[in-house]
């Protein structure tokens, strides 16, 4: 029978169906309030998000394209300053750097004073003679304008620390004395260099360590005689000093910019394959710098090996010169004759002398870490353009030597 009315159903029965069906309404209520308030708190969540976002957005906004105070000073400027602009240095880093030492009162004074000239992206690593209080236009002008750019120190292969006296009495400054002459610079009319005895005193006494020596060379330097000890450490290339700094200071930078460039050329890390160690193959590379042409690096360093090798003398010129101080080529009978470490002629001295000779490029250093192949123990000069004749015979050489002469070579 239907009873859709409920007539025939237990009263108590028609109570509890109507206490359930309000229990699931209030549960589908429920159930819907707790859906509206995770939506409701999604939506504030993501509020927050984009307030957040587009805050970080626009402070980086104004990071980048320089939004924010711009003040700028009026003049050309006040007092001397110096300074330095690193390599990668890009325009606002360099704004930046001005900022921070009062070159210009904001970033933005120097970046839109130089947006339209090309060559403020053009600025080069270095230091820089500046003035404090610049207005953005004048220090761009500043900048950009070369006089302004401290001179820095340039090395050739071969330089040596110490001066040299040729026969007539001229004298080539050495790499210490132009070290002194480079660190010299003239604030506010007062001019401020490091004398060249201060930088010799810290060559020869100052604790290698503090001037930057690597671990791989730090025995042989403290064993060196002190006057040579740092001969080599200073390859052939540009140095950008600051002329703030000490003696201390100066042989650090450009010891550690060498030994940069040494790393890029295989020392230590190429050394290995030598038989040598990678103080010996600097050694090495200096010998072949002051020996031979460009050209023939490659069988001057074979000579080296073969003789080393061979447990014969180096018999090299260029040794006994080097503690004469004289940029000479040959020697005497006299000059062989002398004693010490560097006497490459005496008997006493079989082996590489105990420093470097001068500053090696990188083409002997790669000749010193990988010689021609080749059966050559002599070699002499035997062409008015510097190029040698690699013998295998000291009679051979011999001849090569008497031909070179009669000719006018040497």
């Amino acid at each position: 029978m239907n009873d859709d009315l409920g007539l025939f159903t237990d009263p108590e029965a028609r109570q509890d169906e109507r206490s359930r069906r309000r229990s699931n309404a209030a549960a589908a209520a429920a159930r819907r309030a707790q859906r509206r308030r995770k939506r409701t708190i999604l939506w504030v969540v993501v509020a927050l998000v984009l307030v957040g976002g587009g805050a970080g957005a626009y402070y980086g906004y104004r990071s980048l394209s320089g939004i924010g105070s711009y003040e700028d000073y009026a003049g050309a400027g006040e007092t001397d300053v110096v300074v330095e602009v690193k390599d990668g240095d890009i325009v606002s880093a360099i704004a930046a750097t001005l900022k921070a030492q009062d070159v210009v009162a904001s970033q933005r004074a120097f970046t839109e004073a130089g947006a339209d000239d090309a060559r403020v992206t053009a600025i080069q690593p270095g230091f820089y003679l500046m003035k404090t209080r610049m207005s953005g236009e004048a220090a761009v002008a500043r900048m950009v304008d070369e006089s302004s750019k401290i001179t820095p120190l340039e090395v050739k292969g071969g330089y040596v620390l110490h001066d040299l006296t040729a026969l007539d009495g001229s004298t080539t400054k050495g790499i210490l004395s132009m070290l002194a002459d480079a660190s010299c610079v003239e604030l506010d009319g007062a001019k401020k260099c490091v004398p060249v005895d201060q930088l010799r005193d810290a060559a020869e006494n100052a604790d290698p360590v503090a001037l930057g020596i690597p671990e791989w060379a730090l025995a042989a330097v403290r064993k060196a005689p002190k006057e040579n000890r740092l001969e080599g450490l200073v390859l052939p290339g540009l140095y950008h000093l600051d002329p703030g700094a000490d003696a201390i200071g100066l042989l650090k930078s450009v010891i550690t910019t060498s030994l940069n460039r040494l790393q890029g050329y295989g020392i230590p890390g190429g050394s290995d394959k030598t038989g040598f160690r990678p103080y010996e193959v600097l050694v090495l590379a200096s010998l072949v710098e002051k020996e031979g042409v460009t050209s023939d690096f490659g069988k001057v360093s074979r000579v080296i090996y073969n003789r080393l090798e061979a447990g014969q003398l180096l018999e090299l010129d260029s040794t006994v010169n080097y503690k004469l101080d004289r940029p000479h080529i040959t020697t005497s009978p006299e000059d062989r004759a002398r004693s010490g470490p560097y006497n490459t002629y005496s008997a006493g001295t079989k082996g590489l002398p105990p420093t470097p000779i001068g500053s090696p490029g990188e083409k002997a250093v790669q000749a010193a870490i990988n010689p021609e192949e080749g059966p050559w123990r002599y070699f002499v000069k035997c062409q008015t353009d510097g190029t040698s004749c690699f013998n295998e015979t000291f009679e051979e050489h011999d001849a090569d030597v008497y031909d070179a002469r009669s000719r006018g070579v040497f």
